[in-house]
């Protein structure tokens, strides 16, 4: 089945008692036993399996082309799964891109996990420096997010894959951003795709959801699965089935993201008063070409700087009136967010950056909204 297809069957089946078509919402936490004791159709216990969830997890690995998917109660929680599940026998070092989802960051900094690590951060589109830091301290981990949040750096993936296994490193793909409608990173031989479900796929802002989809069987497979049953940070049967609900229209909903960002992307980079645009569907982009091989299109989440400082950038943000400015990105409305201001000390993001999770309004009607929020810095 090509994608589509899958995104519509994969996991599911009309349902044999009733004949419904839409998958039913499992809400028992429970299942009754057999005579002999044992569980016919596999269900014990909702914290261990539930239906909702096993159709879900059916269905992203099958767009993603993997082997098996875990799904967890948040995105969140699928990176710290993926992180504390790194078998013992591999080094506790863990090598970031310089520039990602700040979830991340905080969890190293904040937490009691980044304590346990040896974190490193590189410019993963500069391939020397990544290799020089995989060559100076043995690694466990290589993290990739692609296209970057939020200033839209772009990883050859199947390059990075390269050097972290001729150090025996796991690469995990954090490809939230890009969704399997665009990007296909265990196709490129990565061995994890990790989603915040909560974004794209999900597609309407109502639902807290992460998975992690695993290239081949490992250990470190088996433990997350191990992971995710015993501290029971699972998603719930609503959750899952909304995930489920929303990636029926996953791929055409990326098709409207794409399109509207490319115009609004094209606009920016012609306004005066706008320094930089960042999207890698822009030529001038420096990741478009290797965007242009691993992706097939280029998202729907941009950022700008606006030529001015950091009130100038706020005073956008405060002005427009069809964007909301909130934080999260891949629903349906579009978001602006000034992200130096909500990450402060620990920012990464330059001071004048605004980022733009495009959603599927008229496009004319956004860049009106823009235009209108530009004039008046």
């Amino acid at each position: 089945m090509r994608f589509e297809t899958k995104a519509i069957h994969a996991g599911r089946q009309v349902d044999p008692v009733t004949g419904a078509v839409t998958t039913p919402i499992h809400l028992s936490t429970t299942y009754e036993r057999s005579a002999d004791g044992s569980y016919t159709d596999g269900f014990m216990y909702s914290r261990g399996d539930n239906p909702n969830r096993r159709s879900l997890e059916e269905c992203l690995t099958a767009l993603e082309q993997g082997h098996d998917c875990v799904t967890f109660s948040s995105g969140m929680a699928a990176i710290s799964a993926i992180m504390e599940v790194l078998p013992e026998d591999k080094p506790r070092r863990i090598i970031l891109p310089d520039d990602m989802y700040f979830g991340v960051l905080t969890l190293l900094e904040e937490t009691d996990l980044g304590k346990s690590f040896d974190i490193t951060a590189v410019d993963m589109k500069n391939l020397d420096q990544l290799s020089q830091a995989v060559e100076s301290k043995a690694t466990g981990i290589v993290w990739i997010e692609t296209p970057s949040n939020p200033q839209i750096k772009v990883t050859d993936i199947a390059e990075v894959v390269k050097i972290a296994e001729k150090a025996g490193a796991v690469t995990v793909v954090d490809n939230t951003t890009a969704t399997p409608v665009l990007q296909n990173p265990l196709l490129l031989g990565a061995d994890f795709s990790l989603h915040s479900v909560t974004k794209y796929i999900g597609g309407h802002s109502d639902l807290l959801l992460g998975a992690v989809v695993a290239k081949e069987d490992s250990p470190m497979l088996n433990r997350l699965r191990t992971w995710q049953h015993a501290k029971g940070a699972v998603p719930s049967s609503f959750d899952c089935w909304l995930a489920l609900r929303g990636v029926q229209s996953l791929s055409a909903r990326m098709s409207v993201h794409c399109s509207n960002a490319k115009v609004i992307a094209e606009f920016l980079s012609q306004h005066e008063k706008v320094e930089a645009v960042h999207y890698p569907g822009l030529p001038s982009h420096p990741g478009h070409s290797i965007a242009a091989e691993q992706m097939r299109d280029f998202g729907g989440l941009m950022s700008f700087q606006v030529k001015g400082n950091d009130s100038d950038a706020l005073q956008i943000a405060n002005t427009v009136k069809i964007f909301t400015q909130a934080t999260s990105l891949g629903g349906t409305h579009s978001y602006i967010e000034h992200r130096a201001s909500v990450e402060q000390e620990l920012t990464k993001a330059p001071a004048n950056l605004l980022r733009l999770s495009i959603g599927l309004e008229n496009v004319k009607d956004l860049i009106e909204d823009l235009n209108q929020a530009l004039s008046e810095i």
